[in-house]
């Protein structure tokens, strides 16, 4: 409708002189007429020129004041004609900031006789005032004066009002034209493109906007994890075998066959291929003695090994099975002392609750070396975690199969106000290392703990699930912030 009222307008006449005063005779909204303006300029059927005129409008005080008339007006009027009244009862007859204003305004007006008693010393007023604010809100024009003293008050503020003279363009024409964008097939076939006017092609316009990847907080957690693991001076193993074979994943551990952590009911078997075919013979020989037998100062665990069930494959429990692989292959070799770490995605058949996934991430950290003691371990330990942000810590003894000593790990967290398990540790026992061929005096420390238990706390996420699998919010993967470890 703005469109066709402009267009038909410069038919007959020369300019529209001021957008304002067009969209009011016409009783149009003027930011229609603007956004038509702008529209019909960018295709060049009218030309326009910006009008930018300074105008004052009151403000959320001064349209109060412009209703229910000045401070001094309220309170003059809230004065009997005759006598007085009293000024404890006049204040209650008014708002706190009118009695106020109100009564600066009055006794400088000489309108009132501001004592105990307040009475009028004028018979009539007029509320000058309020006039000046309903000519404003009118857009009457007012005395410079005037507005310096209203604009002293606060009761107006200035607004720049903006529009537009337009006339026609090189381009004009009483009513748009439509251009064609796409030209089809059809359009060829028949020969219509000859009498059609196609869309002129942008180069300059921006395409949409591409939308980029976006980091899980795991990934950011893993990621300030691995380099406070390269600062230290660790190097990261290889864990890309998922599928691992039952020996690497226990038995070279010293982890007997009757575990329970061997069932099936907490472990992933595979049933294609189930088994492996690849072993070290003669380390395998070394690990079923020791377990059947003992040696290297332990008495075993005095069972009949099987190959059979060490030949199982299974996905990884956890990722001290890459660890085993890599001090094999370390003591093949002149000793060389070594600090390890890796931190990658372990499997175990367990019930799905809040806190439990059947395949989570593990961290994990371990230093060879000659003569390493549990002081050793303590201090790495300590190193590690305060990179972290988690300067307190105890240690609890605990039980495992291939530690012996064994730590629990504790921290204080500030959040909770209580004492958290945030790991496990201890010293590889002999029988898992010196089947290995690794000399006598070489020991080595280590240490784990779980990626999601660090990232959940960090982002204040509650449930598990919320945050690793099918069930995760893709807004929470967009939005999480920066990972502050330490920090």
């Amino acid at each position: 409708m703005a469109e066709e009222a402009i267009l038909g307008y410069l038919a007959k006449n020369e300019e529209i002189a001021d957008s304002g005063e067009f969209a009011a005779k016409h009783g149009l909204d003027h930011d229609d007429v603007v956004n038509v303006i702008k529209s019909l300029h960018g295709f060049q059927y009218v030309d326009a020129q910006d009008i930018k005129r300074e105008t004052w409008v009151l403000t959320d005080e001064g349209n109060m004041y412009a209703a229910a008339g000045s401070p001094e007006g309220q309170l003059f009027f809230a004065v009997p004609a005759e006598g007085g009244i009293p000024r404890e009862e006049l204040q209650k007859k008014l708002s706190p900031l009118v009695f106020k204003i109100g009564c600066a305004q009055a006794a400088k007006n000489k309108w009132v006789d501001m004592g105990k008693q307040v009475s009028r010393k004028v018979k009539h007023v007029e509320d000058r005032v309020k006039d000046l604010l309903l000519q404003i809100k009118d857009g009457q024009v007012i005395d410079q004066d005037d507005i310096k003293a209203l604009k002293g008050r606060k009761l107006i503020a200035p607004q720049t009002w903006n529009g537009y003279s337009v006339k026609k363009g090189p381009s004009y024409a009483p009513q748009r034209k439509k251009f064609v964008a796409d030209l089809t097939r059809e359009m060829l076939q028949s020969g219509d493109w000859k009498n059609l006017e196609f869309k002129e092609y942008n180069f300059n316009a921006k395409g949409q906007p591409i939308e980029g990847g976006h980091l899980h907080p795991l990934n950011k957690v893993r990621h300030q994890l691995r380099m406070i693991f390269l600062q230290m001076g660790f190097e990261e193993m290889p864990t890309d075998r998922f599928v691992e074979s039952s020996f690497w994943n226990f038995d070279a551990l010293f982890q007997p066959q009757q575990h329970p952590a061997r069932d099936a009911h907490d472990t992933f078997y595979l049933k294609a291929p189930s088994t492996t075919k690849e072993l070290p013979e003669d380390y395998v020989e070394r690990v079923k003695r020791v377990h059947e037998s003992g040696g290297y100062g332990s008495r075993g665990y005095d069972y009949n090994w099987s190959r059979d069930e060490a030949n199982k494959n299974l996905l990884r429990t956890h990722t001290t099975a890459v660890s085993s692989r890599m001090l094999y292959m370390l003591a093949q070799k002149p000793f060389t002392p070594k600090r390890y770490f890796s931190i990658d995605r372990v499997f175990r058949n367990e019930a799905v609750d809040r806190t439990h996934l059947a395949e989570f991430h593990q961290i994990e950290g371990l230093i060879c070396d000659r003569g390493l003691t549990l002081g050793d371990l303590i201090g790495v330990l300590h190193d590690f975690f305060s990179r972290l942000g988690m300067a307190k810590l105890r240690f609890k003894p605990a039980y495992n199969p291939y530690t012996e000593p064994s730590m629990e790990i504790f921290s204080y967290h500030e959040g909770f106000g209580k004492w958290v398990e945030v790991g496990n540790s201890g010293m590889f026992r002999p029988e898992m290392l010196l089947p290995m061929g690794l000399p006598e005096d070489v020991r080595v420390i280590a240490w784990g703990l779980s990626l999601e238990r660090p990232t959940m706390i960090l982002y204040g996420i509650n449930n598990i699930r919320d945050l690793f699998g099918h069930k995760v919010d893709l807004g929470l993967i967009k939005i999480n912030p920066i990972c502050g470890l330490g920090v």
